[in-house]
Parts: C-alpha cells; structure tokens; sequence
C-alpha cells in the first residue's frame, strides 16, 4: 500500500519506537528510520549502543535506516537553555524543548528533506483532527502517557505526525515486540536526561556551572550546613543534603523548601508535609498553546481546567488567568506540593492537553519563611 506515502518514524534504540515502526509497516505504509544523535558518548551516554540496537531492529523488519547529528542544533536549542536556567538557580526540562526544537523541529523539517509525507514516533500520546486544528491528547495507558512532554509543540508541527503506540499500553507493546522476536523486546526503558546517563547529577553539571557554596538554613534561620552551590540541588530533595543529627530537633528527614539566589542560600525543613512544602498559586511565563488560548482568558477572566506541574502527576483542578502579556496566574483547587521554577506548568481540559508554561515563580519564599535572609 505504498500509496500511503512515505512515513519516517523516529528510531531511537528502545522498544517503543521500534514497536511503532512495526506497526507501522505492517500496516501497509513505505516506512524508512532516521536515528538522531542529539549528544557524543564521552562514557555515560548510551548513544552508541542505541546506534546499534536501531540498527538491529531495522536489520530484522528490513527497513531502511538513516543517521543524522543534530548534536550541534540541539547544543544551541536545548542544552545552552538547560545551564542558562542552573545558573539562576532553577531547574529546567530538556525534553520539553527538545520535543519543540529538535523532535518536532529540525528532525521533522529533516525528515521532509527525504521525502516522508509523515514523521512518527514512539511517543505515547494521540492526535485528533478536530474543528479547531489538530488536538493533542492523553494516550489511553495514563501511566505511560507522554503528552506533558509535547506541551510547547506548535500546532502547526503536529500535521502529519503519527503516534502508533496512543491507543496501546505498554505490556502490550512489549508482547508485540516479544511476538516479532526484535532485539530490543525486554530493553530497559530510559530515564533521566539523555546527556547525563548515570553519572551523578552535580559531578556532571560542575563542569558547566561554577560552584558557589552558601549556607544552608533552617526555616527558623539557624545554620545547619554549607550547600555545594544551589544549582546541585532541586525543589523537595531529600537525599545528598548533609545534615546529620541536629541538637533539640526531631529525628527527621530534612527536605529543600526554597532556594533564594538573591543570597545563596539553601532553605530546608523537616517532614514530608511540611506546610512550607505546598503553594496554593504560581505564575508562568510565555504560555504556549496548542491552537487558540482558552475561551475567556484573552478577556481576563480566571478559566477552570487542569494542570500538572510535573510528569505523572494526577490532573489538579485549578484556574488560570492572565495577568500580564507574557504571564498567567494558575491557582489550584488544593495546595500543591513545591512548585518549581524552570519546570511547566501543562493545562488540560479533560484528555485535550491545552498546551503549558514555564513555571516562573510562588509565592515570595523569603517572605514566607521566618528567618530567611
């Protein structure tokens, strides 16, 4: 069924991409694999031995498969973004923008190149062709669901771009993968961010960002330590502080409260719970919206939907408003647990993801912590 045109999906090594060119060709399409290489193996990247697995899989589905570096573009577009937000003391998300810049970008824009009439990928998320434009939605697996990964994609972008995996779950996909015998059926699905691999997080980022020691407080403003530099460190983390026992306090896990660049320093406080753990309200900057903004927000009233303010996370009822050109006022329903700036923002009305924005402040930490400089 060749008539279909030519489809490139996007290879990455892993079984679901891999899942997705199968389906793919077994449903009749021409499909030919581009494996991207966003980043050199220096040792803890597993860039080459993805190479060689999405070779593999091509080998047995006899599939043609192209290679291209877009280690360069995404350098420019996404990791410069990702130190730039460290040295402020925030904590960005790479895959948001390499999704928009990369994936969805030069990858697609490259993919036109060779002729394909579709990009696909192993991304779970599906798309609907609606009145208003195509409409990005939540993959029927919610626990694989990926679609706040794809918040800043441009509408425009999402034309001709196939999810084969959308309506499926991921035992199933493996049971295919399985069932088609391919050499990454039981390969682990990656985490973390693909430029850092396993190595520890602020080993790595020492060689980019300075360190600047500061102190480490209590809410109630006592010194408890010295902080390695607070780009090391993010919202809510528990591990790696270097607080042991502390005279007349409880034997209890210390958590980060709030960063504050203005003085370097690193507040923390103990117990899961902790009241200055939860925000009711944030703002976000530079929304992005998958087609028109919501009805009644360009007018300035507070619109009803959902948010996650990371991934996984279960939609929280909340409203949002617009309070400058380029800011939104999201308050929530209940008090969420440590909002944080660099990350985003994503708004939902029922499985329609809307679009999102970056997490830009709460309220006032110093203010809201006694103590603080």
């Amino acid at each position: 069924m060749s008539e279909r045109g030519l489809v490139i999906v996007a290879l990455s090594g892993g079984v679901d991409s891999a899942v997705a060119a199968l389906l793919l060709r077994e449903a009749g399409y021409r499909v030919e694999c581009l494996h991207m290489t966003n980043w050199h193996d220096d040792g803890y990247c597993d860039a080459a031995a993805d190479f060689q697995d999405a070779r593999s899989v091509c080998r047995d589905l006899g599939l043609p498969l192209h290679r291209v570096d877009f280690s360069r573009e995404y350098r420019a577009q996404v990791f410069e973004h990702f130190l730039e937000e460290h040295r402020r003391g925030r904590t960005p998300n790479p895959d948001v923008l390499c999704n928009r810049e990369i994936k969805f970008g030069v990858m697609r824009e490259y993919a036109r190149r060779l002729g394909a009439q579709a990009l696909a990928t192993g991304h779970y998320a599906r798309l609907e062709r609606r009145a208003d434009g195509i409409a990005l939605l939540k993959a029927r697996d919610a626990s694989k669901d990926q679609s706040y990964f794809l918040c800043a994609v441009a509408q425009r972008d999402l034309e001709g771009v196939l999810f084969p995996l959308g309506e499926l779950e991921k035992r199933e996909v493996r049971r295919l993968a399985r069932q088609a015998r391919l050499p990454v059926a039981d390969k682990r699905d990656s985490t973390g961010i693909c430029f850092i691999g396993e190595r520890p997080f602020a080993e790595f980022l020492s060689r980019y960002v300075p360190a600047e020691p500061g102190p480490i407080r209590a809410s109630d403003g006592r010194v408890l330590g010295t902080h390695r530099g607070l780009a090391c460190y993010t919202l809510g983390q528990r591990q790696g502080l270097g607080i042991g026992g502390v005279a007349e306090r409880p034997e209890a896990p210390w958590y980060v409260a709030a960063k504050i660049p203005e003085t370097n320093e690193l507040i923390v406080v103990q117990g899961h719970d902790h009241p200055l753990l939860f925000r009711r309200s944030l703002i976000a900057t530079d929304p992005h919206w998958i087609g028109r903004a919501p009805g009644g927000l360009d007018a300035g009233a507070a619109v009803p939907c959902a948010a996650k303010i990371r991934y996984r996370q279960p939609d929280q009822a909340c409203t949002i408003r617009r309070v400058g050109e380029r800011e939104i006022e999201v308050r929530f329903e209940r008090p969420q647990r440590l909002p944080t700036p660099g990350q985003y923002a994503v708004f939902y009305d029922g499985e329609r993801c809307l679009g999102g924005a970056v997490i830009d402040r709460t309220e006032d930490p110093a203010a809201a912590l006694p103590g603080a400089a």
